[in-house]
Order: structure tokens, then sequence, then C-alpha cells
């Protein structure tokens, strides 16, 4: 249809028409309007591509529904396991009204739950019993008591078995409401017990049958398997009579039936008497203001959860990487719709609207995915976490809605910003080359390189300077920064190596162009590598550096493979041939020496320290404790008095003939020799030279008793310094030593010396061995070597590896379906069927190789910027703390280097080497 002006009179105006004024409602309306159809437009468009292309759907869902469903299942578990207020009481009381705990000899102030409490009176709480518990609540009550610690050892199949016991009646009905029973009946005697399933399992019994306490002193009879719902480990439930009678305390309890309700009268009346009142439903003095369990966030709450929010934020950056390839690759295959929307009058902002609706679309779904996936494995897997993870029974089925809100929309965020590079640039595309399905070459802007090498020292700088105020959440952020550099430096970096490509062969050379030219997929699947690696090697660095400074600063307690050996409780010791015989039948040697401790006061009503002084003139003028300025701290630094200062740390007081004194310092003979007639005369031996003064040591022994009153002796003794000794800073005082300062001493244990340490089945046949006199306590010297870090190391570079075969899959799939008619191309030109596979390993390669090397030199360069700047900020500190090595994490590089490999050998192995035949028509 053709409108045809209409004709005027000569020299006569045009009427201008009066166009009416829009209210600035109105206006406002249609733009919501305007917007709100876009919209709408963009999300049916967004949701029928979603459907047409149902595997780059399939694989964008997988991406964002993965970590979602971790999330909400952790999420989803951890507030199942944080029981409510009422779930805590209802778990303590069973099926009595009230808890009772006497805590105190004086009026306690406590919540409204009864988990805490204070008083001012600091005396320990009367003996009482029963009846008078009964007394104070009135007629009608009746109470039963509780013990729920008491530490017991048990005779297992292979060793002793270190159980939790809890004394309580079963048989009472307020007690027996504390557990749930799954076999057997309650204890009725003292010699009976009833254990959990764990301890069944672990000790290796039956119904029926006896089990020994480790000791030999008392056997029970299992006669019943209980669970306990607070802890699903190793339980033991005692009969009253089983143990011997102690004082209610903080250890003891009673539960309390009680006619009527537990009114804030019989709760303030108790509290006047010492006693805590747990109530189900309570009317007590507490103000409500104990029923969260968080009410307030400190500086290092704060703290945690800011460094939580980054540590979240790295692992959406990651996300996002990830996602964005598939992104760009539809926003390629629809390059003619998005021209045809331009065409029909569609704007930039339309064009990014419709881009960004894919990623709204697939956010809601791989949210809604994700959350239903996570929430109901937590429901279904609850038994398991109850059993293997938490060890408790959970409260009620809840799921945490504030947290599945959040993560749905960290979701939906992950995937609009993965669709937000793609929107940008389908916005700004040719419209003609689109309609007619050229390519346009991509531009990376200068300032792009610019920017991001800004980032890269900036985030430098701020990790650096994390480091030195020792604050994750900078540290953190500057890697956050510095990774975002090397996202905008990577393009121009794929630029330049697309131009030196030109000397390869044709299938890098291909691979190369490809990613050159598909920048927006190759690019952020490069930064995930990159990210991933970097990640994993700064970490590793990290662990591997702090190892070694570990080890350098481990002092060893003895000679390493020597053992300490403690008899616990106070039975009949076995003498020291006894000793001797069970090292030898168990361990193989006979160097076996006892250990005396010296004391004051046999009654241990006083208190004895007994110590060498170090000489005035040997003496650091500082304390260390003291807080000194710069100045002094760098005098401080170059005074070798101060390198290390005995009087600031322990020495171990020893009486010994000379027996044990190569044993416990790792003396050789002659120097034992030397030293074993120094301790004949009567003298003493030091383990540090700096205590020895013209042949003398002075001693110093301070009594006090309980009076207060502190007495103080000093004696030079003839003394003998080790020139090297081994393990902690000793005191060995010969017997007429000891008599002099007029002290007395005791066997302490013994030491036995052996050429290795002893594994856990040889400590276990030792015990065995003396299982007659009690248990006994071992400490092994395992000597000073770096703790192993590599099964954590090898973890944190398998799960990068992971990641980067996942990306160059990703990555080389979605080349592969962008490159098909370029393929097709090859093909007819007689190009070999192998290509293919040889140009998705060159892909794969690409992506992988590019992101390894690149997260290698980021995460090396975190990793020794962080070690530096700790180092720089101990630089002027005294005492001088031993220095982060800087150390390459090399079984991690070991993985991360076979990574690219493994990748690309995938790419071989999946891709098909037959090369697409189409016919095209142009």
């Amino acid at each position: 249809m053709i409108t045809r002006r209409t004709r005027q009179a000569p020299g006569r105006a045009d009427p201008v028409p009066a166009s009416p004024v829009q209210p600035p409602v109105l206006v406002g309306r249609r733009r919501i309007a305007e917007l709100t159809g876009s919209w709408r437009t963009a999300l049916r468009i967004a949701r029928r591509e979603s459907r047409r292309a149902r595997r780059r759907t399939a694989l964008v869902l997988a991406m964002i529904a993965l970590p979602v469903a971790a999330l909400a299942f952790l999420a989803a578990n951890y507030d199942m396991a944080e029981l409510t207020a009422q779930e805590r009481v209802d778990r303590r009381l069973g099926v009595a009204d009230a808890e009772l705990q006497w805590v105190a000899n004086g009026p306690v102030g406590q919540d409204e739950w009864g988990e805490g409490w204070n008083t001012q009176d600091g005396k320990p709480p009367p003996r009482v019993t029963a009846a008078q518990m009964t007394a104070l609540l009135g007629p009608g009550s009746r109470v039963t008591e509780v013990r729920p610690h008491a530490p017991l050892t048990l005779r297992g199949p292979d060793r002793d078995e270190n159980v939790s016991g809890r004394v309580l009646d079963l048989g009472d009905p307020l007690a027996r409401g504390l557990v749930r029973f799954l076999a057997g009946r309650a204890p009725q005697q003292p010699g009976e017990v009833a254990v959990s399933p764990a301890a069944l399992r672990r000790l290796d019994l039956r119904l029926g049958d006896a089990v020994t306490v480790a000791d030999g002193s008392r056997a029970y009879t299992v006669v019943g398997v209980v669970e306990f719902p607070d802890d699903l480990g190793p339980v033991v439930a005692l009969h009253p009579g089983a143990v011997p009678k102690t004082g209610p305390g903080p250890d003891s309890v009673w539960l309390a039936d009680i006619p009527g309700t537990v009114d804030a009268a019989l709760v303030s009346r108790l509290n006047d008497r010492g006693v805590v009142v747990t109530a189900r439903h309570s009317d007590g003095p507490g103000d409500g203001a104990n029923r969260t369990r968080f009410g307030f966030i400190g500086a290092s709450d704060a703290n945690d959860l800011s460094t939580g929010v980054l540590i979240a934020g790295l692992g959406l950056l990651e996300v996002v990487l990830l996602v964005g390839p598939a992104f760009a690759v539809g926003v390629r295959r629809r390059r003619r719709d998005l021209a045809l929307v331009a065409v029909a009058g569609g704007d930039a902002a339309q064009l990014r609207r419709v881009v960004l609706a894919d990623g709204v679309v697939l956010g809601v779904l791989g949210a809604a995915v994700g959350l239903i996936v996570g929430v109901g494995a937590a429901f279904a897997g609850r038994p398991l976490m109850e059993e293997y993870v938490f060890g408790l029974r959970f409260g009620g089925y809840r799921c945490w809605p504030a947290a599945l809100v959040l993560l749905g929309a960290v979701a939906v965020l992950a995937g609009v910003l993965a669709a937000l590079a793609p929107a940008w640039t389908a916005a700004r595309q040719d419209v003609s080359a689109g309609l007619a399905g050229r390519r346009t070459p991509p531009v990376s802007p200068a300032r792009w390189l610019v920017v991001g090498l800004a980032l890269v020292v900036g985030g430098a700088g701020l990790a650096a300077y994390g480091s030195s105020r020792t604050s994750p959440a900078v540290i953190l952020t500057g890697l956050i920064l510095g990774e975002l550099g090397l996202v905008s430096c990577t393009p121009t970096l794929i630029t330049t190596l697309a131009r030196l490509g030109r000397l390869l062969p044709l299938a890098p050379r291909i691979a190369l162009r490809d990613a050159s030219r598909n920048r927006a997929a190759a690019v952020p699947a490069i930064c995930a590598v990159m990210a991933a690696v970097a990640s994993s090697v700064a970490l590793g660095g990290y662990l591997a550096s702090d190892g070694v400074r570990d080890a350098r600063a481990y002092q060893p307690m003895l000679p390493t493979g020597h053992m300490l050996v403690y008899q616990n409780g106070s039975g009949q010791q076995p003498t020291l041939a006894q000793v001797v015989d069970a090292a030898q039948d168990q361990l193989g040697v006979d160097a076996v020496a006892a250990v005396h401790t010296p004391d004051c006061d046999a009654t241990g009503t006083v208190y004895c320290d007994i110590a060498p002084v170090l000489p005035a003139s040997r003496a650091c003028p500082w304390q260390i404790g003291d807080d000194l300025p710069a100045s002094h701290r760098q005098q401080a630094r170059s005074d070798p008095r101060c390198e290390l200062d005995p009087s600031e740390g322990y020495v171990q007081p020893e009486v010994d003939d000379g027996s044990a004194l190569p044993l416990l310092t790792g003396a050789d003979p002659t120097t034992t020799a030397a030293a074993s007639a120094v301790l004949r005369a009567g003298g003493v031996v030091v383990t540090d030279p700096r205590y020895l003064h013209d042949g003398l040591v002075t001693v110093r022994v301070s009594r006090v008793d309980t009076g207060r009153d502190q007495l103080t002796t000093l004696r030079d003794l003839p003394g003998y310094a080790l020139p090297r000794a081994v393990g902690y800073p000793r005191l060995l005082l010969s017997t007429g030593a000891a008599r002099q300062l007029g002290v007395s001493w005791s066997s302490s244990g013994w030491v036995v010396g052996t050429t290795i340490p002893p594994d856990e089945e040889q400590q276990a046949r030792f015990t065995a061995a003396l299982r007659s006199f009690g248990t006994f306590s071992l400490n092994v010297e395992q000597g000073s070597a770096p703790r192993d870090v590599s099964p954590l190391l090898l973890l944190i570079a398998a799960a990068a590896g992971l990641i980067t075969v996942g990306a160059a899959g990703i990555a080389t799939a979605l080349a592969a379906a962008e490159g098909r008619a370029e393929l097709t191309t090859l093909a007819a030109v007689g190009a070999a069927p192998a290509l293919r596979r040889l140009l998705a390993i060159c892909q794969a390669g690409v992506i992988a190789g590019l992101g390894s090397v690149l997260g290698i030199v980021a995460g090396l360069g975190t990793a020794a910027i962080v070690l530096f700047s700790v180092n720089r900020q101990y630089a002027s500190d005294w005492p001088v703390p031993d220095p982060y090595p800087i150390l390459v994490p090399w079984p991690t590089l070991g993985v991360l280097v076979l990574v690219p490999v493994v990748a690309m050998l995938g790419a071989g192995l999946f891709t098909r080497a037959r090369l697409p035949i189409e016919r095209r028509l142009d």
C-alpha cells in the first residue's frame, strides 16, 4: 500500500499538529510495559532455544546443577544436624520432666534452656543423694542419677580399646528414655553392661559375651544393645553399682519426674541452692536471648564469613568460566536469528536480553534441578551421614530454606554472568554479516591488555599486603583480581600465538586459528583451567613450605625411635627386669632404663620447681614476652645471647645415675662415661653448655606450700655439659645432688631405646605384655621428618586435573560442533580421515596446555608472593621465627603436567576419525 501526501494551497504552511502532553506516569508505565514485554519475548525465545539445542542445554544444566546439588546436600545435612533448642532439651531429658545439675554451693544464674550458667561462689557442690535431691523438689517427685562421662578402656580382640562409658540405670523409666533399645535387656547388676552397635563391632562382641577392663580388675557381661542418639560411637552403659560413688559435680546430672509443671518459682528456688534446671517447658528466669545459637557476629566470625564469601566467589567464577563457552557457541550458531531480530527493529538492548534470557532460563532450570537432587540426596542418605560422618542422630527433616534460596539465586547469577560476554558480543555483531552467515573478525582492543596487566599487578600487591597482615579475605580478593586480570590478557595472548602458528603443521595451525577466531568460547575455557591449576599450585606450594618449616622448628623429645613408657593409675609397678623382658619379646631390644622424677614433697601439697640458673653474663637483657620498640628488637636480633634464652623455656629435671642418660639424650659412649663419672661424684649434668660456669651449675629449688609461702634455694653443684644432646632441655641430678637440694625422687616411667620407631601393632603387643600391671601410655619419638602432604597435594591436583580435562573436553566438543563446515570443506578437498582426530587432539592441547602453563606460572607466583610477604612481616620480630622456604610442589606439578596429555589422548580417543560429508547450498 502507497500512502500519498495531501496537497495544500500555495503559500500556506503545513499545519503543525498539536502534540498532546502525556503525563509522566503514563510514560513510565509505557516504558515498564515495553521492558516487560521485551523480557517476556526473550524468555520465550530462550525456552524454545533450550528445547532445540538439547545437548548444549544438558551440558549447561549439568555444570550449574552439580555444584548447586553438592552445596544443597551439605546445607540440608547441616540444618538437620544442628538441633534446635527444644530438640536438644528433648534429647537430654528423654521422658523426664527436668534435668538437674548441681554446679555450685551457692546461688547460680542460668539461661532459659539451662545450657549456660554462672555463679559467684567458686566452691564445689556438696555430695548429695537421691533422697536429698527429691527433698529439694518436693513430695511426689522422683530422680535418677546419670553420669554421662566415664572413660573406660576395655580389652579388644587385638588391642585395648578406649570407649565412652555412661553410668545410668536403664531399668529406671527416666533413664531408659535416653536410649533406644535394639536388642537384649537393661543391666540389672554391677556386672552387666549394655553396649552400642559401634562398640559391638570394635570389641567383636555378641549378646552374652564377657568383656574385661584393660587392667583385668573387672569383667562385664553384655546383656543389651542400645543406641544413644547423641553419640553413635563406641559407648558402654554401666550400672550405677559398677563404679564408685562420687559427688554430682559438673559431670553428674539428675533426671527428675515432677508432679505438675516446672514453673518459675521452682526454678528460682533450685537456682538459689546452686542447681541448674533444664526443663521441657521452661518458665525460668531466662530472657530468651540464648534461643539463638548465633546472637552476634564478632570480628573473627566476620573475617571467616568474608573468607567464605570470597571462596564462594572463586567457585562462582569457575562455574561462569566453564559455562561461558557453551553460551558463546550458542550465540554464534544463532547469529542469523539475532540478525533477523535486529532487522525487525530490535535494538542492542533487546539483543542482549535475548542472550541473557538463555542464562536466566538455564540458571533457573539448573538451580531447580540442583536443589531437588541435593535435598533429595540429603534426605535419602541421612542414615549414612548420621552413622559415618556426624556420629549422632539428626533432628527433624529440614533443608535450610534461606540457604537454598541463596544457592538458587547464585545459580541464576552464574547463568546470567556466563551469558554476559556472549550477549555483549551479540549486540555488536554486523547485521549484514549475520544474515549472510559470515564471521566477523574478532577485535581485541588494546585497553583490555592494559586493564588486565593493571589488575594482575594490583591483585599481586593486594595479596602481598593481605599476607603481611595475615588476612585471608584480603589475600583472596587479590587472587580474584589477579585472575580477572589474566582473563583480560588471555585474548591478546591467543592472538599472538595464532600469528606464531603459521610455522606449525596444518592441524595445530587450524587449532590455534580456531581458538583465535572463537575467543568467546576458547578464552573462558582456558581461564577455567588456569584458575583451577593456579589455585592448586599456590595451595600446594604453601602446604609444602609450611611442612618443611614445621620440620625445621620441631624439637624432638627423645632420640628418634626411642620410647617413653608411663603407667596409668597407681597400681603395682612392674620391675625393670619385667619391662626389659617385654621389650625383648615384643620389640627385640633390651636397652631399657628407669626414669626418676624429683619432688619436694611426696604428699603433693607443696609445689616444687627445680631448674638450672643461667649466669647473668650469658642471659639475654630482654624478656621474650616484653613489648620491645623496634630499636631494642634489632639489638636483640643481633645479640648472640638472645638467639635462645633457656631461662624462658622449661628444663626437665630428672634423677639418674647415668643409666638413662644415653637413652634420653643420645650421648655417645665417651660422653656418657664422662657424664656418668660426674653423676657418681654427686654432680649434675645439663644438656645446654651455657648453664655451665667454672665447672659448676647453679640449681634453683623453689617451694610453694598450700599457704602460698615461697622458699627459694640456690646451690652451686659440680656439673657437666653434654656437647651434643638430643631432645628436650634436661637437668640430670645425681642422688647425692638431690639429697643436697633436699628433694626426693620416685619412678615415673621407663625409656626404651629402639633403632626404628615401633608401629602401632608392636606398641599394642608391648602394652599387652604388661597388661597384668594395668594400662600404659607410650610416647614414641618419630623424628623431625616433614609431614607427608603428598596425599593432600595429589588430591588437590586431581581436582584441578578433573576441571582441566572437563574444560578441555567441553571446549573441544563445542569447537568441533562449530567447525563442522570447515571439516566438510577439508573432506571435500581430500583431507585424510585421521586429520579430524588430530585436530581434536590439538584443540584440546591448546585449551589444556595453555591453561595449565598459565595456571602453573600464576600459582607459583602467588605462592612466592604470599610466602615472601609473610617472611618480610616477621623480618623485624624477635625472637627470630623460622622463615617459610619458597618451594616448588613437585607432586602437584607432576600431575598437572600430565593432565594436558590425558586431555589430548581423551579427545583423540572419543573423536570419530571420519570427516563429515554434507551437501551445502550457497
